[in-house]
């Protein structure tokens, strides 16, 4: 599938789109598979707090065929081009709320989020708020919108109250987002299950040295590998298209971050 016109224009303006039911006939594998991912790595969720994998989708052969799913990759080509960048995935058991924030402020390229949210929720039970117009990082709004992140005292309004729109959502939707789109969640539960999907425009050829610092930026779990080897093992030649740039700066990966701080899920968020 490709977005349409009026979709493309509806993200350029927002810096978001939901797509109701795209994955609605796969959300059973797709929710068992992330079942899956946990015990897997031995991470327990007792719901005080966020539980956190990175690289989550990479773990399991059969999520990593997402990456490639016809619609997933066709929202990616439409927003990023034919040779977009698979920046990897993290997989969440949410607890609380989540704060006003962006992923990043990403001016050379387009860089964007596909939520996939296990749980039905809406504006009261911890579904996805976004601040529509919010990626635009340089017009007067964009650069006004940053006061959400401290709401309280510089605006004297509490996060759940800043003007937002709540993207409702059950099982099988898929939400898309910029990374410089404020968003925020409130009121949900301990157990709200959610995973994404990063992806990007290629850097040029010129910019190899600048994905090479993201790459070190974003290495905030000790791994072997930015990608996970079920990503790379069962990557077909279409795939690797949108790991080969990442894929060939990561040759010493395990010891160019073997002496990085491992950050509180608090600074990911």
């Amino acid at each position: 599938m490709e977005l349409t016109k009026e979709q493309l224009a509806f993200f350029d303006t927002f810096g978001f789109i939901k797509l109701s039911g795209l994955l609605k006939a796969d959300i059973t594998w797709i929710t068992e598979e992330f079942e899956a991912v946990f015990p897997m790595l031995e991470e327990k969720h007792d719901g005080s707090k966020r539980t956190m994998i990175v690289p989550f989708a990479d773990q399991r052969e059969k999520l990593c065929s997402l990456v490639d799913d016809p619609r997933i990759a066709g929202i990616a080509k439409s927003l990023l081009g034919d040779d977009f960048n698979y920046m990897g995935s993290d997989g969440n058991y949410y607890t609380g709320d989540t704060g006003w924030h962006r992923d990043g402020e990403n001016r050379a390229r387009r860089h964007v989020k596909i939520a996939l949210y296990l749980d039905a929720l809406d504006g009261s039970s911890g579904a996805l708020r976004v601040i529509p117009g919010s990626h635009r990082l340089d017009d007067k709004f964009g650069v006004d919108v940053k006061r959400v992140s401290q709401s309280q005292t510089a605006l004297h309004v509490a996060g759940p109250d800043v003007p937002a729109v709540a993207l409702d959502v059950v099982p099988g939707d898929v939400l898309v987002f910029d990374h410089n789109l404020f968003h925020a969640s409130f009121g949900g539960s301990t157990h709200r299950r959610m995973f994404t999907l990063n992806l990007c425009e290629r850097f040029g050829e010129d910019a190899l040295d600048e994905l090479r610092a993201y790459i070190l930026l974003h290495a905030h779990f000790k791994r072997e590998h930015y990608y996970g080897s079920a990503m790379l093992r069962s990557a077909g030649p279409e795939r690797r298209v949108h790991l080969e740039q990442v894929d060939a700066l990561c040759g010493d990966y395990a010891e160019r971050t073997k002496d990085l701080p491992e950050l509180p899920l608090k600074a990911l968020i």
